[in-house]
């Protein structure tokens, strides 16, 4: 490696390590070289529940068989794979061990499974060894085993013993070094094995649990009710496990605070309506950072098991009336506008928490747009983890809705999880006229570049159109803004600068290109982990720094 190479490499780990927080600093190490022995002692004894358990979101299907698994689109089998399979992707592995199916879809019509699948775990993987006693899936498997039981089936005595050793595991291999929604899941555990266990030790569990979750709870959950990941797929993942923490409460009323509890219902409500304004009208979640469907329970799913507990969110954008309306989330910082046939999701938002960027991808000033309930303009969305190729490019700007400058994109995203130097928004503004919205926002991100360079973008909403126009400040060599289509749409040529989209259902879009230079291009789009499908994206190469875009369509009826 050249010596070039070698300094850019080291700028490259300071500009990602200079923002860490000191304890994920002295916790990686801490975590590494410090190894606890399992404790082995009998589990304590059981509480006895006062209060009711109340059915929980389901999440698909993911047992299929005896020891038949289908997890991010690939079938496996125990049988030939067992637990700890090196050849097999490490997340694949990981769903083996969170037994999401014990209350997954129909979960009692696969009882028989569940007990097989149980026991042969508690055989295969001895305390301490594996991948499936790592903190975030024992976690995870802490919590599913207790909800199982909690909706009305037996734990075997073995392994309610191994329940109270993975607890006490976990209990010294707290995710420190990541923070963020790592270690509110091993908080969440700690909580129900506080509670389904009696006893001091179990009081202890219980202590820890809501002590990390009551700190963390206002560092995650931002004040306008989005998670700080800034990813709908990881908002919707924490407020499962917030709307989980209030259930089992419900359960032993008398063991936490009520004023906590209360809080919990009440950061439930705000992450609640976060998600339904950052939802499209096919019921899914915008694909902005690392976001895939099927991950979580749906937004849809999710909303009646909040109703179930009585939590009931205001409904803000059931019926507009064919009005046009905004709603701006400054914290987390996206914007919804929603007009009679049209809704669009605006990324306005740092690419996340300085110190925990793992899920941000160079997404700045992207946005999604659906029209006649059909998704047109997306994200390219997240296809698999770990480090490779396609982790890569699914991350960076080229595969987003947005502008992309001398092939570099906005933040410096590298490696699986790893982000240098970072875009920030700045100047957000909308502005409301009496037949149209607009929003404008710049980001940073390519002031970095030799010859810094400033993206400006103005989104513009009435009820038969939407606009975009781009600007860029500054000397560059090449620059092309991306509108990446959902696969369902198909595209035809109409002449210079003009298509017209064809959506199901006869519905049609014109499209034009105001300013630029524009042609037709591939790209893929990943809606669920283990799924990249190719589709079809507009280029659109800047004339005099700019960059205009128009699609119009007949009013019909509302959304």
């Amino acid at each position: 490696m050249s010596i070039g190479s070698l300094i850019q490499r080291a700028q490259l780990y300071w500009h990602t390590v200079k923002y860490l927080k000191p304890v994920q600093i002295y916790g990686r190490f801490w975590f590494k070289f410090y190894r606890p022995r399992p404790v082995t002692t009998p589990a304590p004894a059981l509480r006895v529940p006062s209060g009711n358990w109340t059915a929980p979101a389901q999440r698909r299907q993911s047992l299929t068989g005896d020891g038949e698994f289908y997890f991010l689109n690939q079938a496996g089998s125990l049988s030939k794979l067992g637990w700890d399979n090196p050849t097999t992707e490490k997340l694949w592995r990981y769903n083996q061990h969170y037994f999401d199916d014990l209350n997954a879809e129909n979960a009692n019509e696969r009882s028989i499974w569940h007990q097989s699948l149980l026991l042969n775990w508690i055989q295969s993987n001895p305390p301490g060894k594996g991948t499936g006693w790592e903190p975030y899936p024992t976690s995870l498997r802490i919590v599913n085993w207790i909800k199982w039981r909690l909706a009305g089936h037996t734990l075997p005595s073995n392994a309610l013993h191994s329940l109270a050793i993975q607890t006490r595991w976990l209990a010294k291999r707290l995710e420190i070094h990541l923070l963020g929604n790592h270690l509110f899941a091993n908080a969440k555990a700690l909580i129900f094995a506080g509670l389904v266990f009696d006893g001091a030790e179990a009081d202890r569990w219980l202590a820890k649990g809501v002590s990390i979750v009551e700190r963390e709870l206002p560092e995650q959950v931002l004040s306008d009710g989005g998670n700080f990941e800034r990813s709908p797929m990881y908002h919707s993942i924490f407020l499962e496990d917030v709307l989980d923490l209030i259930n089992v409460a419900n359960v032993w009323p008398a063991k936490i605070d009520p004023a906590i509890v209360h809080n919990w219902r009440q950061v439930a409500l705000k992450m609640l309506g976060w998600l339904q304004g950052m939802t499209h009208p096919d019921w899914q979640i915008g694909l902005f950072n690392d976001a895939a469907f099927n991950v979580t329970p749906t937004p849809e799913r999710l909303t009646a098991y909040a109703c179930r507990m009585q939590l009931k969110p205001q409904d803000v954008f059931a019926d507009t009336s064919g009005e046009l309306t905004v709603k701006h989330w400054p914290d987390s910082g996206y914007v919804r506008l929603q007009s009679s046939n049209a809704v669009a999701l605006l990324d306005v938002a740092p690419i996340g928490p300085d110190y925990l960027p793992s899920h941000a991808n160079a997404d700045t000033l992207s946005f999604e747009l659906s029209l006649f309930r059909q998704r047109v303009i997306v994200n390219g969305g997240t296809s698999r983890y770990g480090v490779g190729e396609d982790r890569v490019k699914e991350r960076q700007t080229s595969s987003h809705s947005t502008v992309e400058v001398n092939q570099q994109s906005s933040s410096e995203v590298w490696g699986g999880f790893r982000v240098a130097q970072r875009a920030y928004p700045f100047d957000m503004l909308i502005e409301r006229e009496h037949t149209r919205l607009s929003v404008s926002c710049s980001h940073d991100g390519y002031r970095r570049l030799p010859k810094p360079v400033v993206h400006s973008r103005r989104w513009c909403l009435s009820q038969g159109s939407f606009e975009v126009d781009d600007e860029l400040t500054g000397d560059f060599n090449e620059a092309v803004a991306r509108y990446v289509f959902h696969p369902s749409v198909t595209i035809s040529f109409v002449s210079q600068g003009e298509w017209l989209i064809h959506l199901p259902e006869n519905h049609s879009v014109n499209m034009t290109v105001k300013k630029g230079h524009a042609s037709l291009g591939d790209a893929f789009y990943s809606a669920e982990f283990g799924s990249r499908v190719k589709t079809r994206a507009l280029l659109v190469c800047p004339e005099a720094r700019r960059l205009a875009m128009s699609f119009s369509w007949k009013h019909a009826d509302t959304v």
